[in-house]
């Protein structure tokens, strides 16, 4: 087990037109969605077991390619893509399986073995930056089945003493040499005369995304020359249990008439065995001009609208559908499309879209969810939720507590400095926000509250910030001044409380 090389971070583009870029990145992201959306529709029930795990294989590397293309757009135009660049929900067992997928094939290609173990005392659902730890383990599998010829590769995953989170990669390879040894982390470190092809690439990645993890990195040769081990230790701090999900129900859309305008045939297939398994009836429209005319002749309950159609393009079908005065200009409007970046975003909501899919399209659980959601904005008459007043309502003090113990004693003190600071800046940036009317700064500092609030514990405040986020998106200014206060209030108590818990404890030491 040695350098290998990798996926690796290209050099910036300076010079490129950023809307040549964006063009790019759209058809880019269609052809993505075409290749994943394509093996959704095969079906396996007829395969043997060796097909369908190659299927598994291509549709697991698949869905990784799609998040490294949206990371690495959004960070060629200089967008802050939340998606793409901020942890999110990780449910272990199902990345671990993606995992298994892409790697046990590689290694059954070369006649080794593939095993992976998952402790019982590591959390199922964790928010950590997926991307980065993908990176890691895809780079160590890499290099651990290059230079393995027999034997078995294996990953354990498991809780440290320390409270870490541990990734161990094991191999039954020659090890590592000496030279290898003292120049493995840098950029270009694979030593001369290395038997096996590769420019020494691989663990300088994974240093750099352990450093994002504020991971560490171990290396280590077995005793007996029995192979190599990797462990990659990720701290308390870097990550955080996330809430247990309930299971989706799917909506019953037996009542439910959907237009889908969609110029794919792939993605028509798609979204009609989805809508059909949810019990919708539905007609589809070819481009945008189509989609009006289904909106002339016959009555819909929802649209799901892609934004990039010929003859008329998705926003232009969403104006005008909120601009004409008929039956259907409040009707709850899905946006679906490739592009996903903040400036192409805030125009399809600006336009009247309630809510954006993207592409590739995620599972049936998440397309249904946002159907569901979007029905029910528009069966209340109001998109906004007003939670009932009250400070103390809606902190759950356990979600507190559970946080601060994943931090341990030593750290418990710096997360509430730096909660109180980020807690402090949100307070300003939305005080000021508001004062100004400025939807684009109450978007973001919602967003950044939401995540906050949640962490905590503080649901009533997740859900003030929750509801500004969709005002602003929606530009309703009546219902910014209606919650803004309450939301700076209760912002404000839970300011007040977090400081006095870091007071208690700076006092306690």
């Amino acid at each position: 087990m040695s350098d290998a090389g990798s996926i690796g971070g290209a050099p910036p583009v300076r010079d490129l037109d950023a809307g040549r870029v964006t063009l790019l990145g759209h058809d880019l992201r269609a052809a993505v969605s075409d290749i994943i959306g394509g093996l959704r529709l095969i079906g396996q029930g007829g395969l043997d077991e060796s097909t369908r795990l190659q299927l598994e294989r291509v549709r697991a590397s698949g869905e990784l390619l799609a998040r490294l293309l949206e990371q690495g757009l959004a960070r060629m135009l200089g967008e802050d893509d939340f998606a793409a660049t901020h942890p999110a929900n990780v449910q272990m067992p199902r990345f671990l399986y993606d995992i298994e997928m892409r790697w046990s094939g590689r290694a059954s290609e070369k006649g080794l073995g593939f095993r992976m173990t998952l402790a019982d005392d590591v959390p199922p659902v964790l928010t950590l930056d997926r991307i980065a730890l993908e990176r890691i383990l895809s780079n160590l599998l890499s290099n651990a089945i290059k230079y393995t010829d027999r034997g078995t590769v294996t990953v354990d995953v498991s809780m440290g003493t320390s409270g870490a989170l541990r990734f161990s990669v094991t191999d039954e390879g020659p090890g590592f040499s000496a030279e290898a040894l003292c120049r493995l982390f840098e950029r270009h470190g694979r030593p001369d005369g290395a038997r096996k092809p590769g420019d020494g690439l691989g663990m300088h990645i994974t240093r750099d995304m352990a450093g994002q993890l504020d991971g560490i990195i171990n290396v280590e040769n077995l005793p007996g020359g029995g192979g190599a081990r990797v462990t990659l230790d990720v701290p308390p701090e870097s990550w955080t249990i996330a809430a247990p999900e309930k299971v989706a129900e799917l909506p019953d859309l037996s009542r439910t008439k959907v237009l889908v305008a969609e110029d794919n045939a792939t993605n028509q297939t798609i979204i009609s065995h989805m809508l059909a398994r949810m019990g919708a009836q539905f007609e589809i429209a070819g481009d945008g001009v189509e989609a009006l005319h289904w909106l002339e002749r016959e009555t819909f309950d929802l649209a799901l609208i892609d934004i990039e159609m010929p003859r008329m393009n998705g926003i232009e079908v969403i104006r005008t559908l909120r601009a004409n005065r008929h039956l259907h200009s409040n009707m709850p409007v899905i946006a679906i499309t490739a592009y996903v970046l903040r400036e192409n975003r805030d125009a399809i909501y600006a336009a009247g879209a309630d809510a954006i899919l993207a592409k590739p399209l995620a599972g049936l659980d998440t397309f249904g969810l946002a159907i569901a959601s979007a029905l029910a904005r528009a069966g209340g008459g109001d998109t906004t939720v007003a939670p009932e007043a009250g400070a103390e309502d809606g902190f759950d003090r356990t979600t507190f507590d559970r946080l601060i113990a994943i931090a341990g004693p030593e750290a418990a003190q710096e997360l509430l400095e730096r909660l109180c600071a980020d807690l402090d800046k949100c307070a300003h940036g939305l005080a000021a926000g508001l004062s100004r009317a400025d939807l684009a700064t109450v978007r973001a500092e919602t967003h950044v509250l939401i995540a906050l609030a949640g962490a905590v514990g503080d649901t009533r405040l997740q859900c003030l910030a929750q509801t500004l986020n969709t005002a602003a998106h929606r530009h309703d200014g009546a219902a910014l001044d209606r919650y803004g206060d309450d939301a700076l209030a209760q912002l404000g108590a839970l300011i007040r409380f977090v400081a006095k818990e870091r007071a208690g404890r700076g006092e306690a030491a």
